[in-house]
């Protein structure tokens, strides 16, 4: 017979019950106190008394990052880090609009960094300062008034909490993608066998680290014909025999071998549908998925090397240890160069029923421009026209709107571009569309001593717009403008003005001349130049 089994005793699960609540209650206090910062207050202490402020330790960091310049529409809530930049030495520039502040810290990244930074706003006044407008000033009565009091002063606690202890202050080292020696190896072998090599550059590849000089030397020596786009023009300088600058799309389709250096296929290079499906097509980008954008639809990547741009076209360089190619390719290219030129020089001659022929206005400008200028451009028609016409002199002269035509770059541009390289002439090539954007911030130039020239290619229109607005709808309606004395409001906020029309047409140079001759002597001078239409820039499409 079976003893049955003896029963567990009636009272032993409320003791487990009670551990268990207890120790979650305990668990529960615990990240309380931690998300409230009590912990991190027992080892960080307010110092209630002291005057200063956020201000202090942004300005701080900013300094040992190496920032010169602070570009600013003054506010109450960043006076404190203004102040505080000021007697740091970091040079505060205030601008009459915030955009405009934004596009000179842009040019200021682009050209010798560092890059942009996020201001915070609830700790840069005194502790003080900010309790006075957070705590109630009367202990509030009632549990649930007491109760929000003693939260506000515990968040206050927390922002100021050892907020002057001393802290590393520089920059943290950045993690750059680099392509793998196999990568490197396997583009190397492609190249190697190449008969019509061709390399596109674009803006990433004169991103740090690698010095734009260093990088010149590598294309030099690596030999291939080359395309220059973004920040990446210029890099050659003036009329280099490996710059291709015409007929990119007809190049594409007779090279055997590709390299998209920074470039991706995006609308620029008609979403990879101006490639050769026959060639073998390398790109290298530091992003994957912008590397890889529409590929095995339109075209298709050989080799896709993840990594940055500049160290990839260094290390292929060593790779190929001296390679050569045969020089009928380039001549062939440059070639096709000079006579799509030559349609220029013919475009230029052209009578227009009124105002100046922009085509010529901008030869004249690419033959007076000097070789330490900075061309800075924001425009549609007339900056597209530059585009084919004006050459930069040199690695990171040109600054443009970027693959989407951003509108009023020009004059914050042209603030960073001209502090970062006083000793450069920096040219603003403007549409009179663009310009109203940057016509206020000649203020700018004028109360700080910014000697900037800009030139208003001024058709009284949106022109880039109508261009394919009027054949498709049949109107032009909101693209017009007037022939606004653009140059007579420049010098209403204390800049110089000259003026240009068909009645000054041979004197286009002498003007050009007169307005370096000011800016040298230290006036921010705008050209207005009357120009009329031409066919140039037919069939070009802006969505």
């Amino acid at each position: 017979m079976e003893t049955p089994a003896a029963a567990a005793p009636a009272g032993g699960f409320f003791p487990s019950f009670l551990f268990l609540a207890f120790g979650t209650l305990v668990a529960a206090l615990l990240g309380a106190a931690y998300r409230l910062g009590l912990f991190y207050q027992l080892t960080h202490k307010v110092d209630k008394a002291s005057i200063r402020n956020g201000g202090e330790n942004v300005a701080a960091v900013l300094k040992a990052h190496g920032v010169k310049f602070l570009f600013t529409l003054v506010g109450g809530h960043i006076s404190p880090l203004l102040v505080a930049c000021e007697k740091l030495g970091i040079r505060v520039v205030d601008t009459r609009q915030e955009v405009t502040a934004v596009f000179a810290a842009d040019a200021v990244a682009r050209l010798t960094g560092p890059v942009f930074v996020e201001l915070p706003v609830d700790v840069l006044y005194p502790y003080f300062m900010v309790q006075k407008e957070m705590v109630p000033a009367k202990p509030p009565k009632g549990l649930v008034g007491r109760g929000v009091s003693w939260y506000l002063e515990n968040h206050l606690a927390n922002l100021f909490a050892g907020a002057w202890e001393p802290r590393p202050e520089g920059p943290l080292p950045l993690d750059i993608p680099q392509a793998s020696p196999e990568k490197v190896q396997r583009c190397v072998e492609i190249l190697s066998r190449a008969k019509r090599p061709l390399m596109l550059l674009g803006s990433q590849a004169l991103l740090p680290p690698t010095p734009a000089d260093k990088l010149r030397v590598a294309v030099e020596t690596l030999g291939v014909p080359c395309f220059l786009g973004g920040m990446a023009r210029g890099l050659l300088g003036r009329n280099h025999p490996l710059h291709i600058r015409q007929n990119r799309s007809a190049a594409l389709k007779k090279a055997d071998v590709v390299i998209l250096a920074g470039m991706v296929c995006d609308f620029r290079l008609s979403y990879g549908r101006v490639l050769s499906r026959s060639s073998k097509i390398i790109i290298v980008n530091r992003d994957r998925k912008e590397m890889l954008i529409n590929s095995d639809i339109f075209w298709k990547p050989q080799e896709a090397v993840q990594g940055d741009v500049g160290s990839f076209v260094v290390k292929l360089v060593e790779g190929l240890q001296g390679q050569t190619w045969a020089s009928d390719w380039a001549e062939e290219l440059r070639q096709a160069d000079r006579q799509k030129e030559q349609t220029f020089k013919e475009k230029a001659l052209m009578p227009l029923a009124q105002h100046l022929n922009p085509v010529r206005v901008l030869q004249l400008v690419e033959e007076t421009l000097p070789d330490n200028s900075i061309l800075v451009v924001d425009g549609g028609d007339f900056v597209g026209t530059a585009a084919h016409l004006v050459q930069p002199r040199g690695p990171l002269c040109w600054l443009d709107p970027g693959a989407f035509g951003t509108l009023g770059v020009g004059a914050g541009f042209a603030l960073g571009a001209k502090l970062c390289r006083p000793d450069a002439e920096v040219w603003c090539l403007f549409g009179d569309g663009a310009f109203g954007y940057s016509l206020i911030e000649f203020d700018t130039f004028v109360r700080h001593k910014i000697p900037v020239m800009a030139l208003i290619g001024n058709d009284a229109g949106w022109t880039q717009i109508s261009r394919e607005q009027v054949p498709s709808l049949g109107s032009n309606v909101a693209c017009g403008l007037a022939y606004t004395d653009y140059h007579k409001a420049a010098m209403g906020l204390g800049a110089q003005g000259l003026l240009l029309s068909r009645e000054s047409e041979d004197q286009v140079v002498k003007v050009l001349r007169d307005a370096q001759q000011q800016c040298q002597d230290g006036h921010p001078v705008v050209v207005n130049i009357l120009i009329g239409r031409t066919d140039f820039r037919d069939g070009s499409i802006a969505v």
